[in-house]
């Protein structure tokens, strides 16, 4: 009696991957429903145990926003070309908030989720975008928060303009999760072996803020220093988010361009490099 064995008798079929551009694309979309579990569990979590519950996504964007007014804007003196200083802040907090975020705890996911991935087989990329759609929603009570704002300011006669560009505000948040998905990967596949980098994640996106224009305007970097600040994508998404809202920044579409291109190159390489280590990271974490 012989026995037939066929793929088409079961649901999943695990094999290993043997190409590098061998990507379980088919597998998240038939794992679509573990990656709403965790988007849920990510986002109950934050604030199951806090006194203040959902209100801490806008506590925290409120209170930044007035220390940057204080500190930067008031004590410094650092002008915010024109626009009212809270909401020059804001915006740049929002972007940057959410961008920092996917970073920070996309290049923890080996080590955060070591016990689950050690039990169980699933696309291991559902993690980091289960990430990045969990954040999403923090974002949008965040940019809910400033459009409040906008309102307020342009009631109270502020001068300031909502251009035409606010229409690429789906791409620009594109673009910010494309840029935290891609970086936290490659962080997140190095850490594996290399643990004091985690350390330095944290120090390191604090750092990268001041040379993005989270709280300064483009125009008035100093000269010799602001082709640096433009080669970074995070400004040019930040410029043009305020150039689309408030109608003051430094926009071009080449740079746009050039950030689009720089983001996709980055995702593309983080995840290549996490398909390749999430084969062997569990020996090592």
């Amino acid at each position: 009696m012989q026995h037939h064995t066929s793929h088409a008798n079961w649901d999943t079929v695990i094999r290993p991957q043997n190409s590098l551009f061998e990507l379980p694309l088919r597998d998240l979309w038939h794992y679509r429903d573990l990656l709403v579990l965790f988007v849920r569990r990510d986002f109950v979590s934050f604030y199951k145990q806090t006194i203040l519950g959902p209100l801490w996504f806008f506590v925290q964007p409120i209170f930044t926003t007035v220390i940057y007014t204080f500190i930067f804007g008031n004590l410094a003196g650092i002008s915010t070309d024109g626009l009212p200083k809270p909401l020059f802040y804001l915006a740049g907090i929002t972007c940057w908030n959410y961008f920092a975020e996917c970073l920070n705890k996309t290049s923890t996911v080996f080590k955060d989720n070591a016990n689950i991935f050690g039990k169980v087989y699933f696309p291991r990329l559902i993690m980091p975008l289960s990430i990045v759609a969990s954040n999403l929603i923090k974002f949008l009570v965040q940019f809910a928060l400033f459009v409040m704002a906008l309102v307020y300011y342009k009631f109270m006669g502020a001068n300031f303009d909502i251009t035409f560009f606010a229409i690429l505000f789906p791409y620009l948040v594109l673009l910010m999760a494309l840029q935290g998905l891609g970086l936290g990967m490659i962080i997140s596949a190095l850490t594996t072996k290399y643990r004091d980098l985690s350390f330095l994640v944290t120090f390191g996106v604090q750092l990268l803020m001041y040379a993005t224009t989270v709280i300064y305007p483009l125009s008035t970097a100093p000269e010799k220093y602001k082709w640096l600040i433009s080669l970074n994508p995070m400004t040019t998404i930040i410029e043009t988010f305020r150039y689309g809202f408030l109608g003051q920044g430094d926009f071009s579409w080449f740079s746009l361009g050039v950030c689009s291109a720089v983001t996709f190159g980055i995702t593309l390489i983080g995840v290549l490099i996490f398909n390749k280590v999430e084969k062997t990271f569990i020996d090592t974490v």
